[in-house]
Order: C-alpha cells, then sequence, then structure tokens
C-alpha cells in the first residue's frame, strides 16, 4: 500500500479535538478496556526470558498522551514521546507535566529521527501504523530496531482486517492492514514475533485488534 497521503492524513487529524474522544474516533468508552489489556500484555513481556528492562519508553503516534499518562508512565522510569501533530503534543505536554515524560518529538514516524544515542527498552506503536506506506513502515521498523536495548521489544497494536488485502479509509488516508500483510512486513523489517495477544471484550462491529511483541531477528539469543 504506497499511496497514501500523508498530506491529507495530516490535514485530518489537525481538524480532531485533542480529547480522548477525538484520539478514539468517538469511542472513548474503549480507554479502560484498552489499557487493561495492554497492561497484561506488557507484563507477560516483563516476565519472559530474555524480557525487556523498564528503563526507557517510546510512544509512537502518542496523541495526547492516552497511552502514556495511563499506561507507560506507570510501568516505566522514563518515557519519551512521538507524534506529528503541534496541537496534540501540546495537550500532552500539558497534562503529562510533574510525571517522567522526557521528551516530546514532533514529527512523522517517516521523519523521525531520535536524540543522539538514545536507546529505548520498549517502543510502543498504537493505532497509526495505518498512515504510513508499506516502504516507509518497513524503514520505520529497521529503525525501531537501531533503537533497541539489548533485550528491547517493539510491541505493535493495530486494527486488523479480515480483507486479506486490507481496506484503504479515502476520508483520513488510512489503510487497516491484514494479519498475512504484518507478518509480511514484519518479515521484510526482519523482526521476529515472540508473543501476541487479541484484545478482549471490544464492541463486535469494530476491527479485531491485536497486540505483537517484536524482536530484530540478529537480536536473538543463541539459547
Amino acid at each position: 500500500m504506497d499511496e497514501l497521503d500523508y498530506e491529507k492524513s495530516k490535514n485530518y487529524w489537525s481538524n480532531i479535538p485533542a480529547s480522548v474522544n477525538g484520539m478514539l474516533g468517538g469511542f472513548s468508552s474503549l480507554t479502560n478496556k484498552d489499557i487493561k489489556d495492554s497492561e497484561l500484555f506488557l507484563k507477560k513481556l516483563f516476565q519472559m526470558k530474555d524480557g525487556p528492562s523498564n528503563g526507557r519508553v517510546l510512544d509512537c503516534g502518542a496523541g495526547i498522551g492516552r497511552i502514556t499518562e495511563n499506561l507507560l508512565c506507570k510501568h516505566f522510569k522514563c518515557v519519551d514521546m512521538l507524534e506529528q501533530d503541534e496541537k496534540f503534543l501540546e495537550k500532552a505536554k500539558q497534562k503529562c507535566r510533574g510525571i517522567n515524560v522526557e521528551n516530546f518529538y514532533c514529527s512523522g514516524l517517516q521523519e523521525f529521527t531520535p536524540a543522539d544515542n538514545q536507546k529505548y527498552d520498549v517502543i510502543w506503536i498504537q493505532w497509526v501504523l495505518g498512515y504510513i506506506t508499506d516502504v516507509d513502515l518497513v524503514e520505520f521498523l529497521k529503525k525501531c530496531s537501531k533503537l533497541l536495548n539489548t533485550n528491547g521489544i517493539i510491541v505493535v497494536k493495530e486494527n486488523i482486517s479480515q480483507n486479506d488485502e486490507g481496506e484503504v479509509d479515502s476520508e483520513d488516508s488510512s489503510i487497516t492492514r491484514s494479519l498475512i500483510q504484518f507478518c509480511i512486513i514484519f518479515q521484510q523489517a526482519n523482526l521476529i514475533c515472540k508473543a501476541s495477544r487479541t484484545q478482549k471484550n471490544f464492541p463486535s462491529e469494530l476491527y479485531k485488534v491485536e497486540m505483537f511483541a517484536l524482536k530484530p531477528a540478529d537480536h536473538q539469543s543463541s539459547s
């Protein structure tokens, strides 16, 4: 999928209110269920053999800091946030003032350049990958791999289309990818899935949501 319009996506989100309801497309009631399942998954990752440390995490497509505030800052010593919409990032700074958030990066995923020598134990990517093309997504994931500490993990949490070809939304210029499309992209980015979890208790009319814990293939232990 390489015909996404980045400018159209950016303009779409510039008109969305900086609120939880805005972030979740009118489904703010899902926040507690979303965070609960994400927390269960994260705790599972910490318990794994060669699991990640809890030093620093990067929240990608961070919006107004919903996931940082409710999940990540409670489990990591330091959080960095990556969000391309300045309005959302300003709201995040207000909401997350006084907690353990260090860097606020205003950038699209495909353009992101972290601080010098910055490394992460977990890179959390949720409900944002539909806005970048397959080619840029593979490159972004490769970049993320280089930013990981020893035993670091990339977490992807995204909607999953039942259509193998995925489904494009022309309104916000996004794609909802299928499981097979994600598997191909992860393979192209040289990532191996170490754990996964299906989001529970979402309304049946919504997309299925999957969580993936990914490690670079060349970071695998010899055991």
